[in-house]
């Protein structure tokens, strides 16, 4: 089914009221939404996503596609490869203004949720020699996957640190193929940006020898707000987010959104909200990063871009103001 054809068919879908009866087999809907690497947060809760409004509206068939993050996420919606995207709001917000890695080229999106921030994780481990993020200069340092959100976000903490990248040693891999190369003594640290606990974090920290080092990133929000947009916090992966890591550690926070393209139906866009929305509860069970999915947190600030109108209608319904 290729995008105008997925529309015509949410049209079609919002026509029959497709919450509460099936469907006529030509309003039959197959979709995609765009997540991330397997080894972190996205691709598991895409996949709960996906498998609650396949089984909970009828005539859907909705399948969760992993991705290297959010700007190849941004890209997928801009073609039409998904209708559905997972994504920072920093990156949502370069996207819908045609900024860095879409000059020229927009993304017309909008949103449907605020659903967790992400957490700016630098991970190293004793014996490197980091103990603060200027002392990557000249270390081996994976900047995340390549058109991933975080290594957006990696490259600009590394300006912002007056370093270039010349200055490291650098790798652009996954949260777990990071993991595995520091397993192996072929990596000092790596950058990603996800809710605690990331699964290839855990399996860092669990391993045996092993004693993980998380750094600091909070002090960079100000300059960053500054020369990138309102799109960044200080918050704080808490202690024992992850095994043996004992305090709390100050970081960068950037909210995570859904998204849809800004032609998606109204019907269709409030079927998706009132879908997930109503079944909360198993998405927090497959991640406990959702739990920041709440009424309190669905604000524009948070989001970057406006929010759909099928989504404004869902939330006015549930008095959840859209500050």
């Amino acid at each position: 089914m290729n995008r105008r054809q997925f529309l015509a068919a949410g049209s079609a879908a919002g026509a029959f009221g497709i919450v509460g009866g099936a469907l006529p087999a030509a309003a039959q809907a197959q979709f995609s939404i765009a997540t991330g690497t397997t080894g972190a947060v996205y691709y598991p809760l895409g996949g709960a996503m996906a498998n609650i409004l396949s089984k909970k509206v009828p005539g859907w068939a909705v399948t969760a596609e992993a991705t290297a993050g959010s700007v190849a996420n941004m890209h997928m919606i801009r073609d039409g490869k998904a209708q559905m995207a997972l994504t920072q709001c920093d990156t949502a917000y370069d996207a819908i203004k045609g900024l860095d890695k879409f000059v020229g080229k927009p993304v017309d999106s909008r949103t449907l949720a605020v659903v967790y921030p992400n957490l700016v994780h630098f991970v190293t481990m004793e014996g490197t020699g980091i103990n603060k993020l200027s002392d990557i200069k000249g270390k081996r340092i994976s900047t995340s996957a390549p058109v991933s959100g975080s290594e957006v976000m990696a490259l600009r903490i590394i300006d912002e640190l007056g370093l270039k990248l010349s200055d490291i040693k650098r790798e652009r891999l996954s949260p777990a193929e990071s993991t595995n190369a520091m397993k192996d003594g072929k990596l000092d640290g790596y950058f990603f940006n996800g809710g605690p606990p990331v699964a290839a974090i855990t399996d860092l920290a669990a391993t045996q020898g092993v004693k993980i080092k998380l750094i600091s990133t909070a002090d960079l929000v100000p300059a960053l707000n500054k020369k990138y947009g309102p799109v960044f916090a200080a918050s704080q992966i808490p202690a024992k987010a992850y095994p043996n890591q004992d305090a709390a550690v100050p970081v960068i926070a950037i909210w995570n959104i859904l998204i849809v393209p800004a032609s998606m139906s109204d019907d269709q866009a409030y079927t998706i909200t009132k879908t997930l929305w109503e079944n909360h509860a198993d998405l927090i069970a497959t991640h406990k990063a959702s739990t920041d999915m709440t009424a309190e947190n669905q604000k524009t600030a948070n989001s970057s871009v406006p929010f759909h109108p099928g989504a404004m209608k869902y939330f006015a319904e549930k008095g959840i103001k859209l500050s």
